[in-house]
């Protein structure tokens, strides 16, 4: 099983949403398309960023929880996240946004930015000499920026909710690939370059990263999506 502990991970993240993509009252098999080009756009610069990390030694895998099938410094498993966790967002917030109606929380777009503004100046401010922490607050900060005053995304306010909700999720799944339930971590970070601030295992830094990626993702994936089923 060890070696296929980040598969497992990957598989069991997106089995059960690609399972319920069909169901009548979801129907979200009918936006695969529009997902996949969303995805394909938002994965080239993160898996950049994950390649040059991986390369400077600011983060590392142990390859012993991986079936051993490396591409440009990155384990399959790795290339295969950047399609599971989105999928399972985008599916999750596509759900909610559709069955319980959330435009009620667009109402915090403002609050939400302003508070980022702050909260990721600051510690972009203030940690410049943790290429992690830095680059996650601004990438988090500038995509925030762009979303409210360039894009005009009404949705942030429910996107941030249903992030605040995927949470229950990130924990478990980021929480085994950060050491939790197992023998040693499945990715490393280098203490130097990140917070040091960990809940149970995973960095502080691993949230605001799924949300940065989540933004984008669920942008591309709005442009991109049919017009009937739009829930905007």
């Amino acid at each position: 099983m060890k070696p296929f502990t980040y598969l497992f991970v990957d598989l069991m993240t997106i089995a059960p949403c690609l399972a319920f993509s069909f169901h009548k009252r979801i129907r979200f098999d009918r936006q695969l398309l529009s997902f996949l080009k969303a995805c394909a756009i938002v994965a080239v610069p993160f898996i950049l960023w994950d390649i040059y990390f991986a390369k400077a030694g600011i983060w590392w895998f142990d390859t012993t929880y991986t079936v051993g099938i490396t591409i440009a410094g990155l384990p399959l498993e790795e290339w295969l996240f950047f399609v599971c966790i989105p999928f399972s967002c985008v599916f999750t917030f596509f759900c909610l946004d559709r069955l319980v109606r959330l435009g009620w929380a667009d109402a915090l777009n403002n609050l939400i930015v302003f508070a980022a503004t702050v909260v990721f100046g600051l510690v972009a401010l203030l940690h410049q000499e943790k290429t992690y922490t830095l680059v996650t607050a601004m990438a988090a900060l500038l995509t925030l920026l762009f979303l409210h005053f360039v894009a005009r995304a009404p949705w942030i306010g429910r996107a941030s909710l249903v992030f605040s909700i995927l949470m229950l999720g990130f924990f478990p799944v980021n929480g085994v690939l950060t050491g939790t339930g197992i023998d040693s971590p499945i990715v490393n970070y280098s203490p130097k370059e990140f917070l040091g601030i960990r809940m149970l295992t995973i960095p502080i830094e691993d949230a605001v990263y799924g949300y940065t990626q989540f933004l984008l993702i669920l942008y591309f994936f709005k442009m991109f999506q049919k017009p009937e089923t739009d829930a905007t």
